[in-house]
């Protein structure tokens, strides 16, 4: 997959939005960091993914390595990235949006 595919599911109020994307190799840009005005949750359905926090007092960085059926609450502006995900298979996200 050249680049990784983001599908709209639904949208409502509150700006909610449930998104589905599909990654296989996919990471973030180097030096690259989210920073988001809003909450997210998410959940791996298939493949796998490594993602990095970084701690906005210290600048400390945790990793966390997810796999099927693992999930997170991301709040607003805490700064992630995604290390990778997987290569041999396709790696595919639930992801909530509000707020």
């Amino acid at each position: 997959m050249p680049e990784e595919l983001v599908e709209v599911l639904a949208e409502g109020h509150g700006h909610l939005r449930i998104v589905r994307l599909v990654s296989q190799g996919h990471a973030s840009p180097d030096g690259f960091w989210y920073d988001q005005d809003e909450h997210e949750w998410v959940t791996l359905l298939s493949g796998g993914a490594t993602l990095s926090f970084e701690d906005a007092v210290t600048g400390a960085v945790k990793v966390v390595v997810m796999k099927p059926g693992d999930w997170l609450h991301i709040p607003p502006h805490v700064k992630h990235r995604v290390e990778n995900t997987s290569r041999d298979e396709a790696t595919v996200w639930l992801a909530v949006h509000w707020g």
